[in-house]
């Protein structure tokens, strides 16, 4: 029989799923987050950002497809942030970054993610796009692409508020760039990581998992792709996001 914390956990990460998805993104950051939560709080960095990179590979999948099936991608805008963040996600996955270090990272990557969402608007603007050039793109692909393989996420997180604050992108435009942006990543961060530490994956946990991510990706995705509206999914992730970060913390402290 299953575990009642471990069913929770399960349920838990099909909804961070269906809530990253709805805009575009793989759920890196939620599943840690989720993770900080549970049992497996305690487990090595290296465990947890194996964990949330294979569970973003198959979200931030479903949610390009979707984004990209209805007219949103622009492969200009994602090809030269790919390039230039797939060497430095790997990097980021092969450096071993632990204990108080990894935790206050990952502590203060939440807090900011939470606060992207919190600020960043759902809305496709009327405002005309500028796409900005290689020169410009390159330096924020490679230090997106380093922070995602040291902390475990895919990048999309920090990559879609870029786009939107610098006009390079409408919200459904950076959500269709920053899940193939998120794969890439997790990918190279993925195969960084094992090179060092090998595959740390906890089969039942993943084998459990994977039906339930699959199930809130196509959901999330799929709403999220057609409908705009979206304040009520930033709010939530906003919430998890900021729980996880303060026990986190607290953790670190010693409360």
């Amino acid at each position: 029989m299953l575990d009642v914390e471990l069913v929770i956990l399960i349920l838990s990460l099909g909804v961070v799923a269906a809530l990253y998805s709805s805009v575009g993104h793989g759920g890196g950051s939620g599943y840690l987050a989720i993770l900080s939560l549970s049992a497996f709080a305690m487990n090595d960095p290296g465990w947890l950002k194996q964990h949330a990179w294979s569970l973003n590979l198959i979200v931030a999948a479903i949610s390009f497809y979707h984004f990209h099936s209805l007219g949103h991608h622009r492969s200009a805008l994602t090809v030269p942030f790919v390039l230039a963040s797939v060497p430095m996600a790997f990097i980021g996955g092969y450096l071993a970054v632990t204990g108080n270090a990894y935790d206050l990272l990952l502590s203060l990557i939440l807090i900011l993610a939470a606060m992207r969402l919190f600020t960043s608007k759902s809305e496709d603007y009327d405002t005309s796009i500028r796409p900005p050039s290689w020169k410009v793109i390159l330096p924020w692909g490679a230090g997106i692409g380093l922070i995602s393989g040291v902390v475990g996420i895919g990048g999309g997180i920090l990559l879609s508020p870029l786009l939107m604050l610098r006009g390079w992108a409408t919200p459904k435009m950076a959500a269709a760039t920053s899940a193939a942006f998120i794969w890439v990543n997790s990918a190279a961060g993925l195969i960084g990581s094992a090179s060092v530490n090998g595959i740390l994956l906890d089969s039942e946990l993943i084998i459990l998992a994977i039906p339930m991510v699959i199930i809130g990706g196509l959901f999330g995705s799929k709403l999220g792709s057609a409908s705009a509206n979206q304040s009520i999914v930033r709010k939530i992730l906003v919430a998890v996001l900021l729980l996880a970060a303060v026990k986190r913390l607290m953790d670190l402290v010693g409360f």
